[in-house]
C-alpha cells in the first residue's frame, strides 16, 4: 500500500475515533487528561514538529541548488515576476468568488444569534506597509533562520545564490555540497513521511474530540458556503488554469496531489507541508527544482486562496448577521484589500483573522463579529490550507510549463515518485 492510501485511512479513522470521542467521552477525565491532551497531543505535535524541522534547511538547500541551475539573473527575475502576479491573479478569484456565491446564498439572513454574547476580539495588529518592505531584509539572517521568517530567508538566499554564480570555481564547489545536502534532506523528507499515518491518525483525534461534529451545526449555512466555495475554487478554478494557461491534464494533476493535500488539511499549516508539496511537485509532477524550490516557498508564504475565501463569506454573512447593507464600492474595496492583506501580513502569526480585521475596518464591520465564527474556524482552517498549498502547486506547474522545465514525461507517470517502503541499512 501506498504513503498516501495509508495516511487517507488514518485520517479516516482520526476522524471517527475523534468524533466518537467528543460525542461519548467529553466529561471522561481520563480519556481527556490522557489520551486527547496526552498521547494524541504528544505524538500529533511532535509530527508537526518533525516536518517543521524539515523547513529551513529544505528551502535553504533546494533554494540554492534552484538559482545555481537557473544559473541566469534574468531568468530567475522572470520566474518571480510570473508566480507573483499568478499568486496574486489566484486570490482576487478566489475572493472574487465567495462574494458572488455569498451573495446569492446570502448567510445570516434572518440569524438570531445573540450578539451580546459575542466576547470583543482584538487581534494583533498587522505591521504597516512601509515596515514590510524593511523586514524583508534580515538585520540578522542568523535570526531568521532560527525563527523561520521565510520572506527574510528567501531574499538572503537568493542573494546568497547569486553571489555563489559570481564567485567561479569557489562558488561552484559551494553549489555542489549544497546539491548533495538537497538531496540527504529530501531522504530525510522520505523517513518522516513513514510516520505520517500515525501523526496524521493523532492529528485528527485530537482536533475532532475538541471540535467535534456538532460545533458545525448552528453555523452550517457559513460553514457549507466556505466549504463549497474552496472546493469549487480547487478544483474548477485550478483546473481551469492548469488546462488553459499550463495545457496540463488537471486530473493527473490532482490524484498526484492527493498526499500534500492530505499533510495540509492534518496539519492546517502551509509552511509545515512545504517539505511535502516540494516533494510532491518535484518528484511526482516533473517541475525542474530550479523553479519549484523558489515559487513553493514562496507561495506558502504569500499564497492565501483559501483566507481569501473565508474572508469573503466571513464580510457578507457578519454584515447579513449584524443587518448592514454593503455597496458595490465596499465589495471592491474588499477584493482589493484582501489581495494585499495577503502580501502585508505574510508571516504573521493568526494571519487569517489578522486579514478579516483589516477587511472589516475597511468596510465599516463590527470586528467583534469575528466572535461568531471562531468556533468553526480551526475546522475551515484545515479545508483552507489544502486548497492554499493546491494553489501553490498549480502556479508552480504553470510556471514551470512556461518556462520549459516542466517534465511531461515526469507529470504523465502514474508511478513516478511514489514513496514505497524504506529499507533502513543494517549492519550485516
Amino acid at each position: 500500500m501506498s504513503i498516501t492510501n495509508k495516511i487517507l485511512i488514518g485520517m479516516a479513522f482520526g476522524l471517527f475515533l475523534g468524533s466518537l470521542l467528543k460525542a461519548f467521552a467529553s466529561d471522561v477525565e481520563f480519556i481527556q487528561i490522557y489520551l486527547v491532551q496526552g498521547l494524541f497531543h504528544v505524538i500529533g505535535s511532535a509530527f508537526i514538529n518533525s516536518l517543521k524541522m524539515l523547513v529551513v534547511p529544505l528551502v535553504t538547500f533546494s533554494l540554492i541548488c534552484g538559482v545555481c541551475g537557473i544559473g541566469d539573473i534574468d531568468a530567475l527575475g522572470r520566474v518571480g515576476i510570473k508566480a507573483f502576479l499568478l499568486y496574486l491573479m489566484t486570490t482576487a478569484m478566489a475572493i472574487t468568488l465567495a462574494l458572488c456565491v455569498a451573495i446569492a446564498f446570502g448567510p445570516g439572513e434572518g440569524s438570531d444569534f445573540s450578539l451580546s454574547a459575542i466576547n470583543d476580539f482584538s487581534p494583533k495588529p498587522a505591521p504597516p506597509l512601509t515596515q514590510i518592505f524593511i523586514n524583508l531584509i534580515p538585520s540578522n539572517p542568523i535570526a531568521a533562520f532560527a525563527d523561520g521568517k521565510m520572506l527574510q530567508i528567501i531574499f538572503f538566499v537568493i542573494l546568497f545564490s547569486i553571489a555563489i554564480l559570481m564567485t567561479g570555481e569557489a562558488g561552484q564547489s559551494v553549489a555542489s555540497g549544497a546539491k548533495k545536502l538537497n538531496d540527504v534532506m529530501m531522504q530525510v523528507v522520505t523517513l518522516v513521511m513513514e510516520f505520517a499515518p500515525i501523526g496524521v491518525f493523532c492529528l485528527m483525534v485530537k482536533t475532532f474530540a475538541e471540535q467535534g461534529i456538532g460545533l458545525i451545526l448552528p453555523m452550517i449555512g457559513y460553514f457549507s458556503i466556505v466549504v463549497a466555495c474552496l472546493l469549487i475554487h480547487a478544483f474548477g478554478t485550478m483546473s481551469s488554469l492548469l488546462i488553459l494557461m499550463g495545457k496540463l491534464n488537471p486530473l493527473i494533476f490532482f490524484k498526484k496531489l492527493r498526499s500534500a493535500q492530505v499533510f495540509a488539511f492534518s496539519t492546517a499549516s502551509s509552511n509545515a507541508t512545504i517539505p511535502i508539496t516540494l516533494h510532491t511537485v518535484e518528484k511526482r509532477l516533473g517541475v525542474d527544482n530550479s523553479t519549484a524550490s523558489f515559487t513553493v516557498p514562496f507561495g506558502a508564504t504569500i499564497n492565501m486562496d483559501g483566507t481569501a475565501i473565508m474572508q469573503g463569506v466571513a464580510t457578507v454573512f457578519i454584515a447579513n448577521v449584524y443587518g448592514i447593507e454593503l455597496g458595490l464600492s465596499q465589495y471592491l474595496t474588499i477584493i482589493g484589500m484582501s489581495v494585499l492583506a495577503s502580501i502585508g501580513t505574510a508571516g504573521v502569526p493568526g494571519v487569517g483573522l489578522i486579514m478579516l480585521a483589516m477587511v472589516f475596518n475597511q468596510v465599516g464591520l463590527p470586528v467583534a463579529g469575528i466572535g461568531l465564527i471562531l468556533g468553526v474556524d480551526r475546522l475551515l482552517d484545515m479545508v483552507r490550507t489544502a486548497v492554499n498549498i493546491t494553489g501553490d502547486a498549480a502556479v508552480t506547474c504553470i510556471v514551470a510549463r512556461g518556462e520549459d522545465v516542466l517534465d511531461t514525461d515526469i507529470f504523465n507517470n502514474q508511478e513516478a515518485g511514489v514513496l514505497s517502503e524504506i529499507e533502513l541499512p543494517h549492519k550485516v
